[in-house]
């Protein structure tokens, strides 16, 4: 048996919902990539990665093809994120992790409208092809939505976590009925962890600003 065979078989059943292995592994160590984004490890874009390769034996095997394209995208910005925290240029705290702050209201004002546009332009492609999607416009949402909260994480911004809490609105209801029960229990953990979050990345910005003062002050005129 291969190893993406047996991701693809059932873990378990619970309340009648069959529970497939790449669904449970795949997002428990999404639910470890989020708490290290939390702490703001490096190692939160290794944990996404992985994560996204393995949920795309998950979704594959519930034919959700926009899904897999969300994870082939997860993987992508992945990549991109651990870059952007690994550079030079990135500003960074005190004791040496990434510093975080909110965003400002251009940068909020480009996410928002990526965000609508994106979601117009995807929903209206798995609408077109309704093979990609049986759910197209909360499928196009997620996958969007996920895209967006990834890009604020990699630059910092504590509206990453605002975009996750957009997303699990849509993402516990959607997972539930595309007979992923792991993802939607989830998605649930993961609502409690970007509350705690985004408490603390807030409180953190707080640490920031006066940094980012202080380099402007001392920066030569």
């Amino acid at each position: 048996m291969s190893a993406f065979d047996w991701l693809n078989t059932e873990a378990f059943t619970a309340f009648g919902q069959h529970i497939m292995y790449s669904d449970m592994v795949g997002n428990s160590v999404g639910l470890i990539a989020l708490a290290l984004g939390w702490r703001r490890s490096i190692w939160t874009w290794p944990a996404q990665f992985l994560s996204g390769v393995i949920l795309v034996a998950a979704y594959a095997s519930a034919q959700l093809s926009g899904g897999v394209g969300k994870q082939l995208l997860v993987i992508a910005v992945a990549v991109w994120g651990w870059r952007q925290w690994t550079s030079r240029g990135t500003q960074r705290a005190q004791d040496g992790s990434v510093a975080v702050r909110f965003a400002t209201w251009k940068e909020r004002g480009f996410l928002l409208a990526g965000t609508a546009v994106g979601t117009l332009a995807v929903g209206a492609l798995f609408t077109a092809l309704p093979d990609l999607s049986w759910n197209p416009w909360p499928d196009a949402y997620i996958f969007v939505g996920t895209l967006a909260a990834m890009v604020a994480q990699a630059r910092g911004l504590v509206e990453f976590w605002f975009a996750w809490l957009l997303v699990d609105i849509v993402g516990v209801p959607l997972a539930f009925s595309s007979g992923l029960a792991f993802s939607g229990l989830v998605y649930v953990v993961y609502l409690a962890l970007v509350l705690w979050g985004l408490r603390d990345w807030w409180l953190r910005s707080r640490q920031t600003a006066p940094q980012q003062r202080t380099a402007l002050e001392g920066a030569p005129a």
